[in-house]
């Protein structure tokens, strides 16, 4: 019984301590689990789409500077002056005014850029990106002086035009088929457009749009491929005859007045930028279907 006594003493004891620490393990385990979940909690709202929030602030900054640029390109375009010039930054300078628009659309643009495609290693995964932070500001230099001057000029456009070809040959390098695609974009791009400013010759007597548009579209097909540019092209037309109604109402304007058409062409590349080739299929042919499609 002494020995009993003797064995089952230390043996309660330890259990007593095991007890003890198991409830001293769980407490301080719970704790690491409920810190590490919080930690997440902030690293996930620190993230958007996989892209630290220090990112869009960065390109926020960029693209708010770009911003004020594209205002003194426009400048230039508007008076036929060098952009790279000592002279005209010089006259620049002495008028130079913050243009908050221009600066909040394209920070605005650069930032829905990032979230939509996102960053990537290398320089292919990130072309897509790369292709539209730089198309955004000629598009929107090209809305601005069309629809003040009703001119795109063509310098704008061959420029567009010479980065879309880079673009394409970039392309080429991981796929071919996307190249040509963007090269038979380009062809359908100028040639609808082009049909269109001839037919309206014959009809009317007059350019049913400028030549600039034409070199436009054909532009854009390097950047958006065969299917993006036909649904460009609707979707501008759409736009278009909506804005002319609504401006011809608001100015008490004459159907022979002439309403730029860049402008309708810039918001459906933007639009076609952030919406799927899909959705805009089917909304498309839900209103020329009267909804039957």
């Amino acid at each position: 019984m002494g020995m009993f006594t003797i064995l089952t003493k230390p043996l309660r004891k330890k259990r007593y301590i095991n007890n003890k620490s198991k409830k001293t393990f769980r407490k301080f385990y719970n704790k690491k689990i409920f810190e590490q979940g919080k930690k997440g909690k902030r690293e996930i709202k620190m993230y958007f789409n996989d892209v630290h929030i220090l990112y869009y602030a960065m390109f926020a900054i960029i693209g708010g500077i770009i911003g004020q640029f594209i205002d003194y390109c426009n400048r230039c375009f508007l008076n036929e002056r060098k952009i790279f010039s000592k002279e005209s930054f010089s006259k620049y300078k002495r008028i130079i005014l913050p243009n908050y628009l221009l600066i909040l659309v394209n920070a605005t643009g650069y930032i829905a850029l990032v979230y939509k495609f996102g960053l990537h290693f290398g320089l292919l995964q990130n072309i897509d990106l790369i292709k539209y932070i730089i198309l955004l500001p000629m598009l929107l230099c090209a809305f601005v002086v069309d629809l003040k001057e009703q001119i795109i000029p063509n310098r704008l456009n061959l420029l567009i035009f010479e980065v879309g070809l880079v673009f394409v040959f970039l392309h080429g390098f991981s796929n071919i088929n996307i190249a040509l695609n963007m090269l038979i974009g380009m062809i359908t791009g100028g040639a609808i457009f082009l049909i269109i400013t001839l037919l309206g010759g014959l009809i009317a007597g007059k350019e049913a749009m400028g030549m600039g548009d034409v070199k436009l579209m054909g532009a854009l097909g390097l950047y958006f491929g065969l299917q993006n540019i036909v649904v460009i092209s609707v979707l501008a037309f759409l736009i278009g005859a909506i804005g002319s109604i609504i401006f011809m109402i608001i100015k008490r304007k004459t159907a022979n007045t002439y309403i730029p058409f860049g402008p309708f062409i810039v918001i459906s590349s933007v639009i076609t930028i952030f919406v799927p080739f899909n959705i805009l299929f089917i909304i498309l042919m839900k209103i020329f279907t009267l909804g039957m499609y």
